[in-house]
Order: C-alpha cells, then sequence, then structure tokens
C-alpha cells in the first residue's frame, strides 16, 4: 500500500518542503537550491518508523506544515488509499489523523516530509487494527460448553472451506481435537471437498446426501463431538451471497439449532471494497463474532483488513498466506502494519 501512496505524494504539489515558520531565518547549511526541487526526494525510512522526536522540533528554526498544505497532499493520498482498498471511512479517520498530528507542527531541519507523512499514517492504521488479541485455544480450553462450536460463513469463493480445513489444523498444533460438519448440501462439490480435506488429515467429516437439511447436519456433528469427547465442531455453510435472502435464513436456523460458541466471516482480500459490504451483511443478519482474511499472500495491496477492522468492529482472528494447510496464521496487527509500509512486499 505503502509505494501507492508515495507515488501519489510525490506527484503532489502540495508535497513541496514546507514553508519556514514566520519570521524565522533558516541557518546557511540547511538553505536549498531553487534547482533541488527537480531532484528526487531522499527514500523513506525503514519500516519502523523514526520516534516523534525525532521528525519535530519546539526549537526556532523549523518547517511549518500548514494545514491547507496537509489537506492538499491528502487529496491525492486519498486517491491512492481508495485505490488500496482502504474504505472511505478509514481514509476519513486517516484525514483527521493527519491533520491532528502534523498541522501547524514544525519539521527539524533536514527531516523529509514524507517520513512526517508516513509516521503519522502508521500510528493511524495502527489504532485503526489495535484490538484486544484473542487467543482462540484458550477460549476453548476455558469454555464451559462442551463441545466449542465455530460456524463458517461467507460468500462463494472466498476459501472458506480450506480455511476451515486449516483451523482444524491448527487447532490439532493446540492440542485440540475437531470433528467438520459439512452444511453445505447444496452441492456435492462441497462436501467432496471436505471428505478429501477429512481423509488427508484424518478428522471426521458428519454429512448428509446432498440437498440434506444442513442444520440437521450441525447437530449431528455436535451430538457425535458430545459423545466421542471431541473439543470443537467446525461448520461449514453454502457460501451465499450476502444478499440471498433465503440462504441467510438457512444460517440463522443452523444459529438457532446448534447455538454455536463462535460465527466466524471468511472474507477475500482480493475483492476489494465489496468484501467490507459483506462482512456488514453478514454482521446484521447473523452476528459475526471475528474474521478470516484470506488469500493475503496474493493481495498487494492490503488495505482490505483495515476496512474490515474499522467498519465491522469485530476482530481479525487469522489470516491466510498460502495454499498449504499450515498457511493460517493467527492475525499481528504489527505484522500487518509493517506489510502496509513496507517498502517491498512482505511475507
Amino acid at each position: 500500500m505503502w509505494a501507492a501512496i508515495k507515488a501519489r505524494l510525490r506527484r503532489s504539489p502540495g508535497s513541496e518542503s514546507p514553508e519556514p515558520t514566520s519570521g524565522a531565518v533558516a541557518p546557511p547549511a540547511a538553505s536549498v537550491p531553487k534547482s533541488s526541487k527537480a531532484a528526487p526526494p531522499p527514500s523513506p525510512p525503514e519500516p519502523v518508523p523514526s520516534s516523534e522526536g525525532e521528525l519535530f522540533t519546539e526549537g526556532f528554526f523549523g518547517r511549518r506544515l500548514r494545514e491547507a498544505t496537509i489537506d492538499e497532499v491528502f487529496d491525492d493520498l486519498e486517491v491512492a488509499l481508495l485505490q488500496s482498498d482502504v474504505s472511505l471511512p478509514v481514509v476519513d479517520k486517516m484525514r483527521r489523523d493527519l491533520r491532528k498530528d502534523l498541522a501547524g507542527r514544525k519539521l527539524r531541519f533536514g527531516t523529509d516530509a514524507e517520513e512526517a507523512i508516513r509516521t503519522s499514517l502508521i500510528r493511524s492504521a495502527r489504532s485503526v487494527l489495535a484490538r484486544p488479541p484473542v487467543d482462540l485455544a484458550a477460549l476453548i480450553r476455558a469454555g464451559t460448553h462442551r463441545p466449542y462450536v465455530i460456524l463458517f460463513v461467507g460468500v462463494n469463493g472466498t476459501g472458506k472451506t480450506t480455511s476451515l480445513a486449516k483451523l482444524a489444523v491448527w487447532l490439532r498444533a493446540q492440542g485440540l481435537s475437531s470433528v467438520i460438519a459439512a452444511g453445505d448440501t447444496f452441492r456435492a462439490g462441497a462436501i467432496e471437498q471436505l471428505l478429501v480435506h477429512g481423509e488427508r488429515l484424518g478428522i471426521r467429516v458428519i454429512r448428509q446426501k446432498e440437498g440434506g437439511d444442513p442444520a440437521a447436519v450441525a447437530f449431528d456433528a455436535v451430538e457425535h463431538a458430545k459423545a466421542k469427547g471431541v473439543d470443537v465442531v467446525l461448520v461449514d455453510t453454502a457460501g451465499r451471497q450476502h444478499t440471498n435472502e433465503n440462504l441467510i435464513e438457512e444460517a440463522k436456523k443452523i444459529r438457532r439449532v446448534v447455538q454455536p460458541s463462535l460465527t466466524v466471516f471468511v472474507g477475500d482480500a482480493l475483492s476489494g471494497h465489496d468484501v467490507v459490504e459483506q462482512a456488514k451483511e453478514f454482521n446484521a443478519a447473523l452476528g459475526v463474532d471475528g474474521l478470516i482474511l484470506t488469500k493475503l499472500d496474493a493481495d498487494a495491496k492490503g488495505g482490505a483488513a483495515l476496512s474490515l477492522t474499522y467498519v465491522t468492529k469485530k476482530p481479525i482472528l487469522f489470516v491466510g498466506t498460502g495454499q498449504g494447510y499450515d498457511d493460517l496464521r493467527p492475525f499481528d496487527p504489527e505484522w500487518m502494519v509493517q506489510r502496509l509500509f513496507a517498502e517491498g512486499s512482505a511475507a
């Protein structure tokens, strides 16, 4: 995301060096020849930003950033943020944060304005992603009811079923057993896909024939887990468009029957701004507790993570970073911030 922002920033006329503080005379060594304006700005810092004390000064000498200049720059940055899948509410927050951080303050001579803007945006992104960490394994172990039921919802093609299988592998690594409920009975292919996962992983898959009652499948899986002492039931559902009322009602029925401990929305990072609307609709209809963001390894923009967290007010629990069963990692906000603002791609 930072590469797109930086490109816009360097094209913006408002990103020229800020004016010196009124009445202040810059030291001779700090004067800049007019011809140097054509030279490219210095390279931005490494992903770990400079401390605020290294950027600003309260002393007599310094270059003051005017609010009008910041707004002019941000008009260009807004385009880059939107193109990076950052939703408009998050863009507005970043504009407010940037104005609060920079307007009227004095940069130390020798400090690049681009660095100050980047540092402010990093701080704003951290505040969006900052939520109490969710230790799913600890929640499951601390739960008073067994089994712990996790319901997966989302639209077609987001990687929902694969994420379910990956989570089963992650649970096993935490010493927790699981069983899978093949709740997508509308497509025989979906049942077969889970059977393949189950066979590869040695995990039981509870199913009915195509066209069966998804809520009955989920109920049978819960009863099986109770009888066998299985820790977690992972309930797959039909990949449904968020506007399909019939399938939404089917998901509501599953919720009523098995009363899941956790309802997880699985969203595709490559879906752009649409993934935010999907999450909002599912949350309004079903009540989502957490998010899994898939295909992050193929997403060069990264703004979907900011948008999902800020708009839904729900935590991202895991992110998918590849095709393998081990390519599901617990979400780390700092890792995401570094990925968004690194000079190159981050793994």
